[in-house]
């Protein structure tokens, strides 16, 4: 499971952010070594599918760089560039509406190690989430997969606590069901 920074990060992505925009490399390179990972993983679980994921965590880091000038730093880092992989994500959704998967598989290989009941639940688990509606899916993703709290969900989301409680409770519930309906 993702956990998100730690507060003290901040200052250390404020500085990796300074030293990128002053023209150190590595310094971008570090920024995407820290989040790459809870970045793809949020827009895998956003997506259902690893290709998709894999080319919005690219774009979202294209787009993180090539705006970094307008990054606001008395803001989190990775509120940030959640935000942006949220709003990637829902881009691709919108793009895929039209696009009907043949098999409706959930594209998500099975962690090495598990056994065959623990693949299945997971998968099982997966196409419960993608039955949700994206902005109740990403609250279960930012609560249960990137372990943000419920502040932290509201920075990325950009709305109130609340919201995020109310959604939150709804889509857990939504996935109950259908996980009921499926057997699990």
């Amino acid at each position: 499971m993702d956990r998100s920074p730690a507060a003290n990060d901040d200052d250390l992505d404020r500085a990796l952010v300074r030293r990128f925009l002053d023209g150190e490399r590595s310094a971008g390179d570090e920024l995407v070594n820290r989040y790459q990972r809870s970045v793809f993983n949020v827009a895998l679980r956003m997506l259902g599918n690893v290709q998709d994921a894999e080319d919005v965590t690219q774009t979202t880091f294209g787009n993180a760089f090539a705006a970094l000038d307008d990054y606001d730093p008395k803001f989190r880092f990775f509120s940030w560039i959640y935000r942006m992989t949220f709003n990637e994500s829902l881009n691709t959704l919108k793009r895929r509406r039209n696009v009907v998967s043949l098999d409706g598989t959930f594209d998500v290989p099975a962690a090495e190690g598990t056994s065959d009941s623990a693949a299945e639940a997971e998968e099982r688990v997966g196409k419960a989430l993608l039955e949700l509606k994206p902005d109740d899916r990403a609250v279960v993703v930012l609560r249960h997969f990137v372990s943000f709290s419920y502040e932290e969900i509201s920075d990325v989301l950009g709305v109130p606590v609340k919201t995020v409680k109310s959604r939150l409770f709804t889509a857990r519930e939504r996935m109950r069901q259908s996980l009921l309906v499926q057997g699990a």
